[in-house]
């Protein structure tokens, strides 16, 4: 079949929308029509070059929710009409990490930037018949795709999916940033760095986790004001505007987590939530660095790690499995007690791709969503 879809063909880059050829769904795979994609700064990454994509040109488009248009053959417990939302690290099942309940860590992860589906093949095609590649082996920049039915997850279908998208990326991600990866108890002190679409939800995270204080470090002062309506208590434009305040609520010992949510964690932010965090404390890193980053982080060593105890600690996908944490989010949701519709600031539709991701830039959203409903 021909869909539309937002394609990179270099980068540094802009996406292009244009007609491409999609394949049939093959053995376990579904075709889903997209109904929405929230604009992550993760597929941003690839279009600046901070991350590689490992097959050019590339639809990216991870953060996503549609309904299913049509299934291959061996798809169980999915069927036509079913919503959806996707999921960016797929889950076999049958690996060491699936097996122990990280499905966020699945094996299959790895091929998440390589392009081709999980047989090595691509489904997508240029006019050209170019095999193009997809992020997440999912590419939901795009108004239908195909992937493995390992790569969704089925949702019940009161909660619209254009709010619904946000969770199969950045809400999950940030919550569990704080409440799992940062293991935030009640009245603790949280700084967390950086607040678009993951580190808005760490805010809803360590506010659902009884934080007394939570801070957030954000040279976007719009974003900061949006941050208290999260449930942030002060807020900062850097981190290391926050530490003086950090000592006077703990007598001098530092945050009891930090959180790194920045579009880019370099180095030198790096070593600064690591000199905000306490003894015996945590330092959370869910913002990811360019690809190109290297050298000295500045205080961190062995001596200082030893003898303060300090942990380190990544968070994948919110260090929750896809398929545990995404429905318990939207009961939340539901309940009232997790913020879903404020966080999208603004829809765009496909062909508006480009100022979207210039808005993200700008620190003009929290999140944008491409609504493929919108003309």
């Amino acid at each position: 079949m021909k869909t539309r879809a937002a394609v990179l063909h270099e980068a540094p880059g802009r996406w292009t929308v244009e007609e491409v050829t999609l394949d049939e769904p093959r053995y376990g795979e579904v075709l889903i029509e997209m109904v929405a994609a929230g604009l992550c700064h993760s597929d941003d990454h690839i279009a600046t070059g901070d991350s590689r994509a490992g097959h050019m040109p590339f639809v990216a488009g991870h953060e996503g929710a549609g309904i299913i248009a049509g299934i291959g053959p061996g798809v169980r417990g999915l069927e036509v009409g079913d919503h959806v939302l996707t999921s960016f690290i797929p889950a076999c099942g049958q690996c060491r990490w699936c097996a122990s309940g990280q499905q966020n860590l699945c094996d299959l992860g790895a091929l998440i930037m390589q392009g081709h589906q999980l047989d090595g093949t691509f489904r997508m095609h240029g006019a050209d018949g170019t095999d193009i590649g997809t992020a997440g082996l999912l590419g939901t920049f795009a108004e239908f795709q195909v992937c493995d039915q390992q790569s969704v997850v089925k949702i019940e279908k009161d909660i619209p999916l254009e709010v619904a998208c946000l969770v199969s990326c950045g809400v999950q991600t940030g919550f569990g940033s704080a409440t799992t990866a940062g293991d935030v108890r009640p009245g603790d002190v949280v700084l967390i760095a950086g607040v678009g679409g993951v580190g808005m939800n760490a805010v809803q995270g360590a506010r659902a986790s009884g934080a007394a204080h939570i801070l957030v470090a954000d040279p976007v002062e719009q974003k900061q004001k949006w941050a208290l309506d999260f449930g942030a208590t002060e807020t900062f434009d850097s981190i290391a505007a926050s530490t003086a305040r950090i000592s006077d609520l703990t007598n001098g010992q530092g945050a009891d987590v930090v959180i790194l949510c920045t579009s880019l964690v370099t180095n030198d932010i790096f070593g600064e939530g690591y000199q905000a965090v306490r003894k015996a404390g945590t330092l959370v890193v869910t913002g990811i660095s360019a690809d190109a980053e290297a050298g000295v982080i500045p205080g961190l060593n062995a001596m200082n790690i030893v003898l303060y105890q300090k942990r380190i600690q990544g968070a994948l996908f919110g260090m929750k499995s896809p398929r545990e944490a995404m429905p318990k989010l939207l009961d939340m949701y539901r309940a009232g007690t997790l913020k879903l519709d404020e966080l999208v600031t603004k829809t765009y539709t496909l062909d508006q791709i480009n100022e979207g991701f210039d808005d993200m830039r700008c620190g003009r959203n929290i999140r944008g969503v491409i609504s493929f409903s919108k003309k």
